[in-house]
Formats: structure tokens, C-alpha cells, sequence
């Protein structure tokens, strides 16, 4: 028996039921969460490499998220798309989403490219390709022509089971706007969907206030395992510690500089209180490192602390997962193949440079939000680029620290685009931003030939409850997660 992985989980039982102590004492949920996150880095560092008996904690939240994400995506899309009753309005939410998400990446390109090049990342560095075997990696390059046609369903039971995104949300709108079709034809038919829809819809977000309610004893494992792995590999990743920092700082630049302009100019919000409320989701994003398996945390702080309409928070947030994700997908490829540029002196041209930049905007389509999406695109635009993929191989070991701030610069673009998205469309409610009044989630929808065009979602105007907690309730007759 090995007594160091059970003085690790006796210490992890410690800290739980003083986490457990301080959410009856109704801490707020975000300071409880980043105090998680503290406390799990020593205790990592503590019993490095004997957290096997923790580890599964931490897995086994993952997989219990990404149970609950595919039924979340179909049931909110399904009462959105209902509660719409207008094709213009799905149309018009649909291009300013995909619009939004593209052009985040592509700043988040460009910006990368200027501090790389400015820095000149690599360029004193010791870097030895010759030898590494790459032949897995040849594997993960899948042409963009299988990437489109991944784009739509195929067989939807395996879809779901695959937590594949876009053919979920594809099948999904296809279902809603039949529907629709059908409620204005004919509304007695397909009267008794929506209670249907609605009675699910309730059912799930109350699964995933349970889950959300476990997020700080997940955060705290998942940050101690992380934290003794990386000191595990630190030998390996001395040499590469000044791209991981150059990683981080562009991250951070990006979630918070970038996006606090793009929110003041385009959304009209005040970016302190906009990143202030979305810490719940950026902690759990950071200590996740799941696009995917932080939607649940996501949606419910863009409909519930942001003002976002339901039917936008639970159409471009999920659609973040699989498109946009700048930090997967625009920072991190080209950051690894400009310090690949400059450690192995390849002669790189203005117009090659334009190419790279194109080729982290196209890979951003279809990207998937789960750990381990990087090295994946970072492959694809390596191979487009002819770059020696064997620089992915070299990176990898930084990969997974790096992969926290490339997640949370991901889920924080996709929040903002949604809240930019529910501005653009005139739907953005500055009372519940602003914390004056709380959001109180959808009415049932009616038959598209009966409904209104009154924005989704009602509201009572009294002031949001102060020093509570982030845990679920469930008002009369509707289900939502609200501070307590």
C-alpha cells in the first residue's frame, strides 16, 4: 500500500470539508473556487507525483460535465428556437455569432504574431528536431474536406455519445425549425412539445446545478494533480519556460485586454464588472482545461449575471466551443511555429507569414473544445505551413500547463462574443448586467404562430441578493442556478 497517495487523499479530505465548511457559511462561490485553486497548488507540490488516489476525482467531474453537456445543448436550443418565432431571428443570431467568434481568433492571431516576432521567440534557443519520432502525429491531420463533412450528423446517438458540437447543434436547429414549420401550420399537432420541451429543459438545469455545486472540489484536485505533473516534468520544461511565459502573458492579454475593448466599444459594458461576474467560469475553464465541459458554467453566468437572452447565451457559447477558441487554436499554433521559425533559422517571408495567420483563422473551424485540442491544431497548421511537425513533440511537455490560460482565453471569447451578439441584436438586459434587477428564466413558448416578439426572458425588479453563495435553486414553476 502506498501510504504517501493516502497521506495525499487524507489531505485532499481535509481540504474538502473545509471547502465544504465554508459554502455553508455562504462564501461566494468565486472566492471559494480561486480558493480552491490555491490551496491545490501546494498540495500538488506537496506529494509530488503520488496523487493517484486524488486524480480520479477530478476525472470523474469531467466526465460527469461532459454527461450533461450534449442534453443541455439540445433541450436549450430546442426551447430557444421555439421561444424565437422568427427565422429572421435565428438567421440574424446565427451569422453575428460565427461572425464574432472568427474575428476574435483572427485578433487573437495577429497579435500573436506581433509578440512573437517581437520577442523573436526562439531565437537563442537549443532546439534538436532531428530523431523524433512523429508518425502519431501524422495521424491527427485530418484533410478540410472530412473536416466539413464533420460538420454535420451522421448518426446522432453516437454524435451525442462523441460530445461532437456542431452536428449536435445542426440536428438540434433542424428539429426546432421543423417545428416551427409545423406550430404555424398546424399548432395543435405539436402542442404538447414545448411543456415536453420545457419539463426537460428544467430537469437538466437542475442536474447541472448539482454538478456546478461540486466545481471547487474539483478545481481543487484537478489543480493539485496539475501541479505535481508539471513539477514532475521540470527538467523538461526548463528550456521552454520562456515560451510558456510568452504563452501566458498573450493569453492574458488577449482575455482581458483584447476582449475589455472589443466589450466597452461594441457591447457597451463595463469590462471590470463583465470579467468580475464570468470568474466562475474562467476558474473552472482554467482548471478543466474544457471548452466543452465549462458550457454548462458559461451559460448559466451569461443568462444569469450578464443579461444575455437565454436563446444567444445557448446558441454562441456552445457554438464557442467548436469555432473561434482563440487560444487553442489561434495563439498557441502560431506562437509554436514562429519559435520553431526562429530556433531552426527557416527563412520566413511577409507572404508566409500572411499564409500562417490565414491557416490559424480556417482551423479554428471545427475545433474541438476538450484538453488536448491544441496539439491537434497546432499539427494541422504545422503540416499546411510545411513546418517540421517534430516542433509539436519538442512543445509538448509545456503543452498541458499552457493549455489553462489557452481554455480560459477561449471561454472568456465565446462569452464575450455572446454578450456583443445580444447587444448587436438590441436584447442585452442592462438592469440584470448592472445587477438591479435578477433574471428569471423564460416563460414556457408558445406555438410559433402565437409568439411574441417581446425579448426572451422576464424579470423582477428587486435587487440581486449580496454576500451569498453561487449554488442551485429552483424558483416556482422554473429552474435556474441563483445566488442564495
Amino acid at each position: 500500500m502506498d501510504w504517501t497517495n493516502l497521506a495525499a487523499l487524507a489531505a485532499t479530505a481535509a481540504l474538502f470539508a473545509g471547502v465544504f465548511l465554508l459554502n455553508r457559511r455562504r462564501v461566494n462561490f468565486s472566492l471559494l473556487t480561486i480558493g480552491a485553486l490555491v490551496a491545490g497548488i501546494p498540495l500538488g507540490l506537496v506529494f509530488q507525483g503520488h496523487v493517484d488516489y486524488i486524480k480520479p476525482v477530478g476525472t470523474i467531474y469531467l466526465h460527469v460535465m461532459l454527461a450533461i453537456v450534449a442534453p443541455l445543448i439540445i433541450v436549450s436550443i430546442l426551447s430557444s428556437v421555439m421561444s424565437l418565432g422568427s427565422h429572421a431571428k435565428l438567421r440574424s443570431i446565427g451569422l453575428r455569432s460565427v461572425g464574432w467568434l472568427l474575428l476574435i481568433n483572427a485578433i487573437a492571431v495577429v497579435l500573436t504574431l506581433g509578440f512573437a516576432l517581437a520577442t523573436r521567440t526562439g531565437a537563442n534557443a537549443s532546439v534538436v528536431v532531428e530523431g523524433i519520432n512523429v508518425s502519431a502525429l501524422e495521424n491527427l491531420v485530418t484533410p478540410f474536406t472530412d473536416v466539413v463533412v464533420g460538420f454535420f450528423p451522421t448518426n446522432i446517438v453516437s454524435d451525442v455519445a462523441d460530445n461532437k458540437i456542431i452536428p449536435i447543434i445542426i440536428f438540434t436547429l433542424m428539429v426546432a425549425v421543423a417545428y416551427t414549420l409545423v406550430a404555424e401550420r398546424e399548432p395543435e399537432k405539436v402542442r404538447v412539445v414545448a411543456p415536453v420541451v420545457e419539463a426537460l429543459r428544467a430537469i437538466i438545469y437542475r442536474a447541472v446545478g448539482f454538478v456546478i455545486a461540486l466545481t471547487p472540489y474539483a478545481v481543487l484536485t484537478l489543480t493539485a494533480v496539475a501541479a505535481s505533473n508539471a513539477t514532475a516534468r521540470g527538467d523538461r520544461v526548463t528550456a521552454l519556460l520562456s515560451l510558456l511565459v510568452l504563452a501566458f502573458v498573450i493569453c492574458l492579454v488577449d482575455t482581458f485586454l483584447v476582449n475589455g475593448v472589443l466589450l466597452r466599444v461594441w457591447a457597451d459594458v463595463s469590462p471590470v464588472q463583465f470579467f468580475r461576474k464570468l470568474v466562475p467560469a474562467q476558474m473552472t475553464a482554467f482548471t478543466t482545461q474544457s471548452s466543452v465541459a465549462t458550457l454548462p458554467v458559461t451559460t448559466d453566468v451569461l443568462t444569469r449575471r450578464m443579461g444575455v437572452p437565454s436563446d444567444v447565451a445557448n446558441f454562441t457559447a456552445p457554438l464557442g466551443t467548436t469555432i473561434g477558441m482563440p487560444g487553442c487554436s489561434g495563439i498557441w499554433p502560431i506562437l509554436v511555429a514562429v519559435f520553431g521559425i526562429h530556433a531552426l533559422g527557416i527563412d520566413y517571408s511577409f507572404q508566409d507569414y500572411l499564409v500562417l495567420a490565414v491557416l490559424g483563422v480556417v482551423v479554428s473551424v471545427g475545433t474541438a473544445g476538450v484538453p488536448g485540442t491544441a496539439t491537434i491544431t497546432t499539427t494541422t497548421v504545422l503540416t499546411a505551413a510545411g513546418l517540421p511537425l517534430e516542433l509539436v513533440a519538442v512543445t509538448l511537455p509545456i503543452s498541458t500547463i499552457a493549455d489553462m490560460a489557452r481554455t480560459m482565453t477561449n471561454v472568456t471569447s465565446a462569452a464575450v462574443a455572446a454578450t456583443i451578439v445580444a447587444r448587436q441584436v438590441g436584447r442585452l438586459d442592462d438592469a440584470v448586467f448592472e445587477g438591479t434587477r435578477d433574471y428569471v428564466p423564460d416563460p414556457d413558448p408558445a406555438p410559433a404562430s402565437q409568439a411574441s416578439t417581446a425579448p426572451a426572458g422576464t424579470y423582477l425588479d428587486q435587487p440581486v441578493g449580496v454576500g451569498g453563495g453561487y449554488a442551485p435553486s429552483v424558483p416556482v414553476g422554473q429552474c435556474s442556478i441563483t445566488d442564495r
